[in-house]
């Protein structure tokens, strides 16, 4: 009894690691390759279907593709649609390993020929650094899949006199659910489908198990691969909920057609092996796998748009949630968290820029205030999560990218406490005294959301910077002349005139905030990274010296963004999260 226990469960721990060491090193080699090629090809549904398979059969690893494609979806950079055909692709392309464990590792004694790779990727991974110590990994995971396959058939045939499935019912759908059943709580055991199919794979080929067994375990391990990305999506963004329930529904369905339709299935697979001469067994169940999974793209692919439509009224989007895009499974992986931060950042900046140009044409929002309170969450949120995100060391370009937009926030914060100030003021622009300052205000709201809209606030710049050089000057010039002209009629005037100086120093400090926050954005953001849509736009403030020019300013925040110089010191202080939710100093 223990000497076929013993072989099995040791073989089957010898194949899921050598899977896991094979997957994980193939990954880090690509060096990001296969997660850009993701996010490259997914145009339409067809090249999103061609880069999923190829991505999981090059992973090997369905799982992989999935939880990688939910994080991306839930960063942004691909969207839902593009998701669906990438999960289809996925679906197929991790049928690959079955055709390999079929074709070689049954076929050949090839633990015995891929010894030598385990004993030199170990001494790869241990002797040397970076991509070729990810290869070592890889061969040596490689070895050891096939390895652990041939121990496993040495279990599988011992174990054949002590537990035969083969005995359990084979014909008739009760009797087919039930073995896909076990199928899938394997698979969900194991944690991988490919390790269930591999030992359906196995089992058929010593004999253990017929042909329609084998065939109703394989279903069951497809529907099972899809509950781990299920399990990463419970807590997640809506997003990543519904490219899991895609998943899910996808798989799902295409493995319900098969264990209905097995009779039809089964009898193609036989005028296959008569006809078109494919080699009954092993390698009839992998084309077996392939052949209901390609039925199930047949099905799903030309309608994704409408499957895509389905799955968003099952789940639908709540509310608008600023911070969608921030998922804590994204936070391994720093290029595509800083991605999804960046995004909530732009997208901040560009609900506040709204508000601040209705504010500027005395169109205040209905719902300013609670608006406001919903982009503070989304900031709050959004600087917990950055302050997270596990960044790899010496890494200086995704630091510089963090830093950045560290210091967006901070200043999106004094942005959205002065606007909250000015909505309540209700400040009359129609005086003359402003028409100046009024103009060039919305002239850089304007080209902050036009630059935005258009993924390339670098080309703004200058044009931000030299207007809110304007408004710093006719800043001081108003102020001087009403500082001149001693007000009249007794304290009223007075009063005015304050007021009037203090409009003059928020709109100059609110033109300087718009610039130096979306020249943050700009350094936020890599050279490479995909354009963001049309719905993303907005700014942020901060104070500064009467005469320090726009550039001078910006030098004095890159050295402290928290304390900048200015008349108030309320403006100086650090842009802490406000105690209360709609504070009356900015």
């Amino acid at each position: 009894m223990l000497q076929a226990v013993f072989p099995f469960i040791g073989g089957l721990g010898l194949f899921l690691i050598g899977m896991m060491l094979l997957s994980n090193g193939l990954v880090a080699f690509a060096g990001g390759s296969l997660q850009k090629a993701l996010i490259r090809f997914t145009g339409t549904p067809a090249k999103a279907f061609a880069s999923g398979a190829v991505v999981t059969a090059l992973a090997q690893s369905s799982t992989a593709t999935t939880v990688t494609l939910i994080g991306f979806v839930s960063a942004g950079l691909i969207t839902f649609a593009q998701a669906i055909g990438v999960v289809i692709g996925a679906s197929l392309g991790n049928t690959a390993t079955g055709w390999i464990v079929a074709t070689l590792g049954l076929k050949v004694n090839l633990g015995f020929y891929t010894l030598p790779f385990i004993g030199i990727g170990a001494l790869a991974k241990l002797l040397s650094k970076g991509r070729w110590a990810d290869l070592g990994l890889a061969l040596a995971g490689f070895g050891m899949l096939f390895l652990g396959l041939n121990t496993l058939q040495d279990g599988m045939r011992g174990l054949s006199d002590v537990f035969n499935l083969a005995n359990l019912p084979a014909s008739g759908f009760s009797a087919h659910f039930l073995i896909m059943a076990i199928g899938l709580a394997l698979t969900a055991v194991l944690q991988s489908s490919t390790a269930a199919i591999a030992m359906a794979l196995t089992a058929l080929h010593t004999g253990n198990i017929n042909f329609d067994q084998a065939a109703a375990l394989v279903v069951g391990s497809s529907i099972g691969t899809t509950l781990t990305g299920a399990l990463v999506a419970i807590g997640g963004t809506i997003h990543a909920k519904r490219t899991a329930l895609a998943y899910v529904l996808f798989n799902l369905v295409a493995g319900l057609i098969a264990i209905v339709l097995l009779p039809l299935f089964l009898s193609f697979i036989r005028w296959l092996e008569e006809h078109a001469l494919l080699t009954p067994g092993a390698i009839s169940l992998a084309a077996f796998h392939s052949l209901f999974i390609g039925v199930g793209v047949a099905l799903f692919l030309p309608v994704s748009a409408h499957f895509s439509r389905l799955v968003k009224r099952l789940l639908p989007e709540r509310g608008d949630d600023m911070s969608q895009h921030l998922d804590d499974s994204l936070l391994g992986i720093p290029s595509v968290s800083l991605e999804a931060s960046q995004r909530t950042l732009e997208r901040s900046l560009g609900k506040l820029l709204a508000m601040y140009r209705q504010v500027l044409l005395m169109q205040p929002p209905e719902r300013m205030a609670s608006e406001l309170v919903q982009v503070r969450q989304a900031l709050e949120r959004t600087f917990d999560f950055v302050t997270r995100i596990q960044l790899p060391p010496q890494n200086d370009a995704l630091s510089e990218q963090r830093i950045a937009q560290l210091h967006a926030i901070d200043h999106l914060l004094r942005f959205r406490n002065r606007l909250y100030d000015m909505g309540q003021a209700e400040i009359d622009f129609t005086n003359p005294a402003y028409t100046a300052m009024l103009e060039s205000s919305l002239d850089m709201v304007n080209l902050a959301r036009e630059s935005l809209a258009q993924g390339d606030l670098c080309a703004a710049l200058e044009g931000l910077e030299h207007d809110a050089d304007a408004l710093a000057s006719a800043s001081r010039q108003g102020r001087h002349e009403l500082l001149q002209d001693r007000p009249a009629g007794g304290s009223s005037n007075t009063i005015t005139a304050l007021g009037m100086t203090d409009t003059f120093r928020s709109l100059e400090r609110n033109g300087l905030h718009i610039w130096r926050i979306s020249r943050y954005l700009a350094e936020g953001r890599p050279a490479d990274a995909v354009l963001v849509d049309d719905s993303t736009v907005s700014d942020s403030d901060s104070t500064d010296s009467d005469t320090s020019t726009a550039e001078d300013q910006s030098a004095a925040a890159d050295e402290n963004p928290s304390a900048e110089s200015g008349p108030e010191q309320r403006d100086d202080s650090p842009a802490e999260v406000p105690a209360n939710p709609l504070p009356t100093s900015g």
